[in-house]
């Protein structure tokens, strides 16, 4: 029967109120005052709550306010906008990483705010070098002493740029083989005999030549003269500062290139691509003495590379722009290296 007490509320432990309760007999009749049996009448009132029973006392979530299951929520939507935030971030890395590759891929002229200013020279097609016949060498190959070219010889000839247009004073047929007579036109009338034996004698295989004329009316003609060996390239004179073209005053070293090679060696120092690349050969470029014969200017290129002789001769109406000149000069360079 004593134990009885503790079997009526099974929700909480018995509390010091309860205890006094429990012993009636010797306290409630000498104790004329009732009322603090009453008192435990109260204490279930906690125990109805049910938010404070699933919890271990002593952890303090019994003073948490009702609105305290609120706080999960606002803690997902702070996880939320920082994934969204997160999320906005990689997109813009990935947007820069993407406008950073794009402006490292094209050229600076391609882009608003990067382009440079236009330097004058010319778009020519991409250049590659014709087919060896079988077994042949190359031109400066370790085992063609003498830089004999085996390929076409109009194969080697620098094409026209963009935008020009032919010039028919160089009078080429087929395969851009040009006369010995068309050719010697370039000089003035009193040198060419002189010249013609010359050829004759100093072992001339084949002249192939191509000219034309660009909208700002620069004229360009471009020969290459294929000799029986590298020795009589060397003795042809026709492509010197002595040389007597046709309606040319006295030649001298082109001001412009040779202050660039007394620089750097070998480099026109106007950063065309493989300027510095001429290897195996002998470039030499003249201009015509002030003042000019008449209102054009002439520049002449003479390159001498194993048995070929490459020689460009470019006239404008006042002076001849130097860099589509040294342009064409080191292109033609770069096909006969």
């Amino acid at each position: 029967m004593s134990s009885e007490p503790t079997t009526t509320g099974p929700e909480k432990e018995p509390t010091p109120v309860a205890e006094a309760a429990a012993a009636p007999v010797p306290v409630a009749e000498p104790t004329p005052e009732p009322t603090p049996v009453a008192a435990p009448e109260p204490a279930p009132a906690p125990v109805a709550v049910p938010a404070p029973a699933p919890a271990p006392q002593g952890t303090g979530f019994a003073d948490v306010p009702a609105e305290a299951p609120a706080a999960p929520p606002k803690d997902r939507r702070r996880l939320f906008a920082a994934l969204r935030w997160t999320a906005a971030v990689a997109v813009f890395a990935a947007v820069g990483t993407g406008v950073a590759y794009g402006i490292t891929v094209p050229e600076r002229t391609d882009i608003p705010g990067l382009a440079t200013e236009d330097d004058g020279r010319w778009t020519f097609p991409k250049l590659s070098q014709p087919a060896l016949p079988p077994g042949a060498p190359l031109a400066q190959g370790p085992d063609n002493t003498d830089g004999t070219h085996h390929a076409q010889l109009a194969g080697l000839l620098l094409p026209a740029p963009a935008g020009s247009k032919p010039d028919d004073a160089v009078k080429a047929g087929k395969d851009a083989t040009v006369p010995v007579d068309s050719f010697l036109e370039e000089y003035a009338p009193e040198a060419r005999e002189k010249l013609k034996t010359s050829l004759e004698w100093d072992g001339l295989r084949q002249i192939v030549g191509r000219g034309w004329t660009t909208p700002d009316g620069t004229r360009t003609h471009v020969y290459l003269l294929r000799f029986h060996s590298s020795g009589f390239v060397d003795a042809f004179k026709g492509c010197d500062s002595n040389a007597q073209l046709d309606g040319v005053s006295a030649l001298d070293l082109d001001d412009v290139w040779s202050k660039a090679k007394n620089t750097q060696m070998n480099s026109t120092a106007l950063d065309f691509p493989g300027a510095a690349n001429f290897d195996g050969t002998d470039l030499s470029v003249y201009q015509e003495m002030k003042p000019v014969t008449g209102e054009e200017q002439t520049k002449v290129g003479c390159l001498r590379t194993g048995d070929v002789l490459g020689m460009v001769v470019q006239s404008r109406k006042g002076d001849v722009a130097p860099v589509p000149f040294h342009q064409t000069v080191i292109l033609q360079s770069q096909l006969l290296s």
